[in-house]
């Protein structure tokens, strides 16, 4: 799986730069390389992914919104049809042979992605519907039981909203307080202020995003984690965008509970995981009541099944359990090293294009050693929607708007980027295809 404290390495070198339109100072010391890998057959892998392949008005797709969703292989299209086909019923109670398979493959698939996680008990690997419910269910019981009044809980104003949102609602229910960490105008936490925070004795969590996703960002969260820990708390990590772009140690990187969806690391929408020391678990009421998360009930009183159930009220999603480890094994066969290192070598060539662009305001850390494969943009007077809309026209997708960091937006002035978004099926003339089309956006609002 690579080396997770690597991508700590690389981000924790990145600094502060006086303030500016465009992020434009070296740092003083130079990032170590990455481990030597070998470069992606990007080529080869494009054949798995048929949505690649089509023209959007009359041109080549060119898929650059990767950070809201990824394209899916053959692979996990495969795992998915061949549980309907073939395997289709619920799980765990059933006595016939096809609730036996669909029963096998789903627990498999919890085996398989708590592997990937670098875990060995998979019952601390909870299925979700993603990451936003994954925080949602941390914030619920484990804030519930354990936040009260004169308690506080450590943000970053570069958090997406499903990583703030949620802890707004239970500190209001709590009467627990929300402290937040700044963002540099090279688009770095402040982390001066990590300890001069937790320094008031009153943080009990830290929930941080590992990458983000408006300006990709790696933060440094093993170094914050130590932090926190010395200080008696704990450490939610938003692995949205990190379990998608960078090799994944939840023990390597710190982390207390760490949330992540399937659809952004080539798997179907609707699934998700949440991953949390048993420890913890095992300490929280449950999130939601039904079937399959009881053990015993009564007219007046229930309990609870054992981990990893206790959370899984209803019948879940197996399909999306089933195609989630079809994409972990897709990915990890590509090697997550790998496509960071391809990732960052597109927002390289990428950042230098732009930047012989006249007007482009770049937003995020210089080097691309500190990224994942995210680019964040304006261009002149051209509103980010105006620029994802000719885009299209020529075939190439972007998102535009704030991308649920509206936090992040005020921080720099502004209500809205256009984003580019890369992964390991991108390639350098689709960057330049990109930069051609910006070109269009330029000439018609000169």
């Amino acid at each position: 799986m690579g080396n997770p404290d690597r991508v700590d390495a690389l981000a924790s070198t990145a600094i502060s730069s006086p303030a500016s339109g465009q992020v434009a100072n070296p740092r003083p010391d130079p990032v170590p390389p990455l481990d030597p890998v070998p470069p992606l057959d990007v080529e080869r892998l494009r054949k798995d992914f048929p949505a690649l392949h089509q023209e959007v008005n009359g041109h080549p797709l060119v898929y650059l919104d990767n950070a809201a969703t990824s394209q899916k292989p053959v692979q996990v299209l495969d795992a998915i049809r061949g549980y309907y086909e073939a395997d289709n019923a619920n799980v765990h109670r059933g006595i016939h042979e096809l609730s036996r398979r669909a029963t096998e493959a789903y627990e498999g698939a919890r085996q398989r992605v708590a592997r990937f996680l670098g875990v060995e008990d998979p019952a601390e690997v909870i299925w979700t519907r993603g990451t936003t419910e994954g925080i949602n269910l941390v914030a619920a019981s484990w804030g519930s039981a354990n936040l009260g009044p004169g308690d506080e809980i450590l943000l970053s104003d570069m958090e997406h909203h499903s990583n703030l949102v949620p802890w707004q609602l239970i500190a209001r229910r709590t009467g627990a307080a929300l402290r937040f960490l700044d963002v540099t105008d090279q688009g770095t936490l402040r982390l001066e202020q990590v300890d001069e925070i937790l320094a008031g004795g009153r943080v009990r969590l830290a929930a941080l995003t590992q990458v983000s996703n408006a300006l990709g960002t790696l933060n440094p969260i093993r170094e914050i984690a130590d932090r926190v820990h010395a200080a008696g708390a704990l450490l939610l990590v938003d692995g949205a965008q990190g379990a998608a772009h960078a090799p994944v140690d939840v023990h390597a990187l710190g982390a207390d509970f760490y949330a992540f969806s399937g659809h952004k690391l080539c798997g179907p929408t609707g699934i998700g995981v949440l991953w949390g020391r048993r420890e913890l678990l095992e300490a929280m009421p449950p999130y939601m009541g039904g079937g399959e998360m009881i053990s015993l009930v009564e007219r007046d009183m229930s309990t609870w099944a054992p981990l990893p159930h206790t959370f899984e009220a209803g019948t879940p999603n197996i399909a999306g359990a089933i195609g989630m480890a079809a994409a972990v094994d897709y990915l990890e066969g590509v090697g997550p090293a790998a496509i960071l290192a391809h990732e960052q070598s597109l927002v390289a060539y990428a950042l230098a294009q732009l930047r012989e662009l006249p007007g482009i305001r770049l937003f995020g850390p210089e080097e691309a050693s500190d990224r994942a494969g995210v680019v964040s943009f304006l261009l002149g007077d051209a509103h980010p929607h105006d620029i994802s809309t000719i885009l299209d026209a020529e075939g190439v997708a972007i998102r535009a708007g704030h991308h649920c960091t509206q936090l992040l937006m005020r921080r720099y002035g502004v209500a809205a980027t256009a984003r580019a978004s890369f992964y390991l099926y991108n390639t350098r003339e689709e960057v330049d295809r990109l930069v051609r089309s910006l070109e269009t956006v330029r000439t018609l609002f000169a």
